[in-house]
């Protein structure tokens, strides 16, 4: 594969150029199976509308954003989400907690979106990876605690499930 160079046009990142080194949605470890694509997380409603937006979401296919819930207005609307809630901590916390790393200024999800798309970065996807196969404790307690479709309970556990690539929706 001819490693495609990709230049971001996010506001928090200027100047950052990153290459393609796998096929899109291609090449993951068995540990990792996301449960839906960036595009099925985009059209079910993640991060209140807001998570691309301003030249942030230029650099992946234009077809992941056709029937994307965005914001209207560059606020974040709970309305936005698949299950109406607000079910994340603003960036300020994720940095306190040290979950950014210099490549993806906006977290987990910018990693997923790009690593999706086929970038690698070894040490990071590692972290990456590991954290969401942690996170998937809350897709157990969801499990164990909810009937399967009852969309009202644990609402906020399962819009963050969705945030991390699991499809609660079938859970």
């Amino acid at each position: 594969m001819k490693k495609k160079k990709i230049i971001s046009q996010d506001p928090l990142q200027q100047g950052y150029t990153y290459e393609l080194s796998a096929g899109t949605g291609k090449e993951f470890p068995e540990i990792f199976q996301p449960q839906v694509t960036p595009q099925e997380m985009l059209e079910a409603g993640i991060m209140g509308g807001v998570y691309f937006l301003h030249g942030a979401e230029k650099e992946f296919p234009k077809s992941w954003f056709a029937n994307a819930k965005i914001s209207p207005d560059g606020k974040q609307h709970k309305e936005l989400n698949f299950f109406n809630v607000k079910a994340s901590q603003p960036r300020v916390e994720w940095e306190r907690k040290g979950w950014i790393y210099k490549d993806d200024p906006r977290g987990w999800i910018q990693w997923y979106f790009r690593y999706y798309l086929g970038r690698r970065i070894q040490e990071e996807d590692e972290r990456q990876i590991k954290r969401w196969f942690n996170f998937r404790r809350h897709a157990s307690q969801v499990m164990t605690s909810c009937n399967i479709g009852d969309y009202g309970c644990h609402t906020r556990q399962r819009q963050a499930l969705l945030h991390w690539a699991y499809d609660s929706r079938r859970m």
